[in-house]
């Protein structure tokens, strides 16, 4: 009888421990259900807050690259416009002082004649830089005589005004931009470069190489003047626009200067832009 009684009893508290275990085993894998899906989630949350904050990250580049060129073609439509005002009108203007210069010159006694022939000489030495200026300030005409022609008619212009030497230099095989207004862009910067040492620099010579690669070209300003700060000049304005036109087209741009050693400007630009 006792045995029978312990053998009851053995097989109740079986019964009591499989519950236990059952009912742990059941409150285990709730656990584990409930970490499994705060960790789910936690990564879902993480994921969605990562790209919400991409998207927010190129909304804003995006929103930059807009203002970035809404700015160049602002300016570009001004440095047409102010293109258009030289070749016709100051051109013009010069173009009809000269020929009454000429005409002034066949009457006047000869004392005068060789003052009046002077003076005619500047007229037209200005007339010529107008009209060259003008065509480096337009995108079409800088479009039709192409992106070196271009170069070479501002250096030469640079070189009547200022510089005893300003000359191109091309090595490797010749390849267009596929873009046009690549070309434009980055004949803006070196304008923003030239323009910068005619004002600054005090230097004698001015040099631009491009250097033609397979996948790539490399363009190089350089003058041999006092040079400059590189850190105070990052913080001007002509710096930064000429870094944000390089950028607006996937070019590197690079600038360094050593107190009286002159400027050195490097642009690379990648082809399969």
């Amino acid at each position: 009888m006792l045995y029978i009684r312990f053998l009851v009893l053995t097989q109740e508290e079986q019964g009591i421990n499989e519950e236990q275990i059952a009912l742990i085993a059941y409150v285990i894998f709730a656990i584990l259900l409930l970490s499994i899906m705060v960790i789910l989630f936690f990564v879902t949350f993480q994921k969605r807050k990562n790209k919400l904050l991409l998207d927010k990250v190129k909304q804003q580049q995006e929103f930059d690259e807009e203002i970035s060129r809404t700015q160049t073609e602002i300016q570009e439509q001004t440095l047409k416009h102010i293109g258009w005002e030289l070749h016709d009108n100051v051109g013009q203007l010069l173009a009809y002082a000269s020929m009454q210069l000429n005409m002034l010159g066949t009457k006047v006694p000869d004392d005068v004649k060789s003052k009046v022939n002077e003076t005619s000489d500047i007229v037209k030495e200005s007339l010529k830089e107008v009209r060259s200026l003008s065509k480096s300030l337009n995108n079409e005409v800088i479009l039709n005589i192409g992106f070196e022609d271009s170069i070479t008619n501002e250096l030469s212009r640079l070189k009547r005004m200022k510089f005893a030497s300003a000359e191109l230099h091309v090595k490797g095989e010749r390849q267009e931009l596929k873009n046009k207004k690549h070309e434009i862009i980055i004949f803006r910067i070196l304008q923003e470069f030239f323009s910068n040492s005619v004002k600054y620099s005090e230097a004698d010579n001015l040099k631009v190489a491009l250097n033609y690669k397979p996948d790539q070209v490399d363009i190089i300003a350089s003058d041999d003047g006092k040079g400059f700060d590189v850190d105070t000049a990052e913080k001007g304005s002509g710096l930064i626009n000429m870094k944000s036109r390089a950028e607006l087209i996937g070019a590197t741009f690079k600038m360094t200067s050593q107190p009286n050693e002159g400027v050195e400007l490097t642009i690379n630009y990648p082809f399969n832009n």
